[in-house]
């Protein structure tokens, strides 16, 4: 036996880190001891069992009468077995029973197994589970250990269990890591084996069925209910909208919004839906998902006029009583010859928060590809912040790219995130470096979680507002999930004369940074607005479809101090409305008693046209907008839905798509089969994959049941 001064003595010794061979060797030490408890026959009768306390003191025993600790190196691994064992047996006989209303959210990977309830009332927990504390040991120890009892995961997905008003982390995560490392745990060899004796070399590849006691039948198997994916604790901030009503066209005929470039929804969605869940309403702005896809609209034949409009009228696939009218702006194409001089500050989030594989090592993977797009005399500067701001990379041209390349390298995460601080520097170094009749523009890429200083949204939009009178954009890019605050990103951005967007996967970096890399940087045109007036006498209903968060008052249109939304080089731009033509059949507001009058009196001008749609813009450099106008008549009608455009068709398609993940009425009744007919009709030319990877989409949220 060891006394208790060797006890004492090997309590304050540091524990190195443990061999491979000695973490075996403890691990299937309790693993005997289960076997040796749980696994043999039973006889008849009573048997009399150890109470908890005891079985982990007679396992500590057994453990040290064979010194298994008498090397220090394994002074501090002892209390893992045990630990495992102790819990699990826990959770096995006296599952956690919490009275009142207090409820536990946990997800599939804190919850390992069924367990049967058994038929005793079981005590209440009362042990207060702690947070990880940092290991007093050195690095190397620390980290041997955290590998041993913290594989590898996915994003994190904590469970919280409501106690006393406190959120506590939930027992049954750390019961699942203890199971993982049970299971991934190498066969001992040497002196230590099942048998107490000396075995053979263990084998590659890990124990056979037969030879491992610990195997799946051992368990409860699993239902094909908890097979199913468990969404993790949403702390993401979407803002909240309500979808766009239908308005009456004699009672509101005018329709005013901002156009919307942003992408970062369709990259959401598209992530949500791959990783097994149906997302969430508010995180599909359906006017975003149909801007991701490039279309061939017809531009303008000259820089003089930044862009062109196409509008349609078309059948709709999902209502026969109603039209859809397209309209559809396309951007002037400015050539890479042509493109003037960028100067770039990229403000990076290395807040403590992105300290995760799909957040900062995404980033900078991104932010690489994009360096390798610029022209040699295009400038970058590099701004990070954490608890404060700090210049990493002070205006460097492009042509020296290695130490631009290692500045990004050497980034490293930690600390919170002083946001303000971050772009107060960031434009101040875009300020002293400022490219007159250049692009001259802030890249903020970030998971959103601004937690010192100016932390509020509207706070944070006054300093952009205040910062882009200076001639300075900002484009915002968002990473990971699980903290990312989208509405700011959104806030920002709308209010910075820049865009959005949401990068999931290194392909999606190289689309925004790379593909889309004109459009992304070279404004043609700034502050667009989209006003449409609809004719009472040949439309009775309209809405919108999308734009709900870029909704303008109907004097916001002529009021040039009132922000909008920006067209980069080449972009396009699809807006729909689903109309009701007089007569049609499919009105849902029943008609005004007295308002007939004013528009069947036969002196309505302009009587035939569908509507009016008026464009305002101003160029990059200027604060006086211009007008463009459309007059919608029966010119711009298609007889049937198949013979508009194959990009018009495929719009339409995500529109519905869109429509029906938000569970909307009118897409209620029209199935994911006819958006797949529609969309895989309308496929056309795919270079990158981008129509064929939504038709993919389509088929997981139609197999995953959603909004059915």
């Amino acid at each position: 036996m060891v006394d208790d001064n060797e006890l004492n003595r090997l309590r304050g010794i540091a524990a190195p880190a443990p061999t491979q061979d000695a973490k075996a060797r403890a691990f299937e030490a309790a693993l005997r001891a289960y076997d040796q408890e749980n696994i043999s026959a039973l006889t008849q009768g009573s048997v009399g069992g150890l109470r908890l306390t005891e079985r982990a003191q007679k396992l500590r025993s057994e453990i040290m009468q064979k010194k298994l600790i008498a090397a220090p190196a394994l002074a501090g691994l002892v209390a893992l077995p045990i630990a495992g064992y102790a819990t699990f047996h826990m959770l096995r006989e006296q599952p956690p029973k919490f009275g009142g209303d207090e409820k536990i959210t946990e997800t599939l990977a804190d919850k390992p197994a069924t367990l049967k309830p058994t038929t005793t009332e079981p005590k209440p927990v009362r042990t207060e589970l702690e947070k990880d504390k940092k290991a007093d040991a050195d690095v190397e120890s620390r980290d041997a250990t955290d590998a041993l009892v913290a594989p590898a995961s996915p994003p994190k997905s904590e469970s919280t269990v409501a106690v006393g008003g406190a959120q506590q982390n939930a027992l049954g995560r750390g019961v699942a890591r203890t199971l993982q490392a049970y299971k991934s745990a190498p066969a001992p060899t040497g002196e230590f084996a099942l048998d107490g004796t000396v075995s053979a070399p263990r084998v590659s590849g890990g124990l056979k069925p037969a030879e491992s006691k610990l195997m799946a039948p051992q368990q409860p198997a699993m239902t094909p209910a908890d097979q199913v994916p468990q969404q993790e604790e949403n702390r993401d901030r979407i803002e909240d909208f309500k979808t766009n009503p239908v308005h009456a066209a004699l009672e509101d005929p005018v329709s005013t919004f901002s156009i919307d470039v942003d992408t970062a929804s369709y990259s959401f969605v598209r992530r949500s839906l791959k990783e097994g869940f149906v997302p969430q309403a508010d995180t599909v702005r359906v006017e975003e998902m149909i801007n991701y896809f490039p279309y061939d609209w017809k531009g303008p034949d000259s820089a003089t006029t930044p862009f062109n409009s196409t509008v349609s009228v078309m059948p709709t696939p999902w209502n026969t009583h109603t039209k859809l009218m397209h309209v559809a702006i396309k951007g002037f194409d400015v050539k890479p010859t042509e493109q003037p001089k960028a100067n770039l500050v990229f403000l990076i989030d290395v807040s403590g928060s992105m300290d995760e594989p799909d957040k900062l090592p995404l980033l900078k993977s991104a932010f690489r590809l994009l360096v390798g797009k610029l022209k040699a005399d295009d400038t970058i500067s590099i701004v990070t912040y954490a608890g404060d701001a700090g210049t990493v990379l002070m205006p460097t041209k492009a042509a020296e790219k290695d130490k631009i390349l290692n500045a990004i390298d050497n980034l490293q995460p930690g600390g919170s995130t002083a946001g303000e601080a971050g772009i107060k520097e960031a434009y101040r170094l875009a300020q002293q470096s400022f490219v007159k009749d250049g692009v001259n523009r802030v890249m903020l890429a970030t998971d959103g979680d601004f937690n010192v200083g100016q932390s509020d949204d509207d706070d944070l939009k006054r300093l952009i507002e205040k910062e882009r009178k200076t001639g300075v954009f900002l484009s915002v890019f968002g990473f990971g999930r699980g903290n990312l605050n989208d509405q700011m990103m959104q806030t920002i951005a709308q209010n910075g004369n820049g865009t959005a967007a949401y990068i999931d996967t290194l392909a999606e970096a190289e689309k925004v940074l790379v593909e889309d890399a004109s459009s992304t940087l070279f404004t043609i045109a700034k502050d667009v607005k989209i006003q449409v007036e609809f004719n009472p006498n040949k439309v009775s209903e309209y809405r919108l479809i999308g734009y709900e968060t870029r909704a303008l008052n109907r004097e916001d249109f002529n009021n040039d101090r009132v922000d909008a939304g920006d067209i980069g080089s080449g972009h396009s731009v699809t807006a729909i409305y689903e109309i009701t033509p007089k007569g049609s059949g499919g009105e849902q507001i029943d008609p005004l008693r007295y308002g007939q009058a004013s528009v069947d009196n036969g002196g309505v001008a302009n009587a035939g046209e569908y509507a009016f749609v008026k464009i305002r813009y101003k160029l990059p450099n200027e604060d006086v907008s211009k007008l463009i106008t459309t007059p919608v008549t029966s010119a711009n009608e298609v007889a049937s839905f198949d013979q508009a455009s194959t990009d018009q068709r495929f719009s339409v398609a995500v529109a519905a798509f869109g429509q029906k993940l938000r569970d909307e009425d009118a897409t209620a009744k029209f199935g994911y089969d006819k958006i797949m007919e529609i969309a895989t009709a309308a496929r056309g030319a795919d270079p990158f994959g981008y129509r064929s990877e939504f038709l993919s989409l389509v088929r997981l949220a139609s197999a995953l049941g959603g909004n059915r």
